[in-house]
């Protein structure tokens, strides 16, 4: 088994899969790295791939407002999946991904990897119940981050 093979079969999200499946998806599996400082992707743009952090972190952030500096939602590591948004239409990123540190990731083609739960909609079940806990993370965060979230208002106000 190759380095990729064993990285993607071992991981959480894919753990447990058909042999085929795990073939299937690393078909078009690579490595990639991106330098300190580097936008991964950035909010709103169309979503084709994820990636399995290996090493280094990676920040999610969104704008609350043009005049305001992004906030920073979830910071990423080890083992962390990075982006969902090729899973549901419109298949945008939902936040900006900007590399903190030296990072090194498994980029995973997304667009594939939907054209195949299309085709098989037991893979699709498969990977929807899996990729569930990953979105529940960013949305935990989200409401962790939410500012609005620390002021509390009196009933009358």
């Amino acid at each position: 088994m190759g380095k990729l093979e064993t990285i993607i079969s071992e991981h959480y999200c894919f753990k447990g899969l058909d042999q085929n499946y795990l073939d299937m998806i690393t078909e078009k599996a690579s490595d990639v790295s991106f330098d300190t400082g580097e936008l991964i992707f950035g909010e709103n743009e169309k979503a084709e791939k994820f990636y399995i952090i290996q090493e280094g972190i990676v920040a999610l952030e969104t704008t609350l407002a043009p005049d305001r500096d992004p906030i920073t939602i979830q910071m990423l590591g080890e083992g962390d999946i990075l982006g969902w948004g090729w899973l549901f239409p419109p298949y945008k990123a939902h936040f900006d991904s900007k590399a903190v540190a030296p990072t090194k990731a498994v980029s995973l083609d997304g667009a594939f990897i939907l054209k195949k739960c299309e085709e098989d909609h037991d893979l699709g079940y498969e990977l929807i119940k899996r990729f569930a806990f990953v979105m529940q993370q960013r949305l935990q965060a989200v409401r962790l981050q939410n500012p609005n979230m620390y002021v509390v208002k009196s009933k009358s106000d």
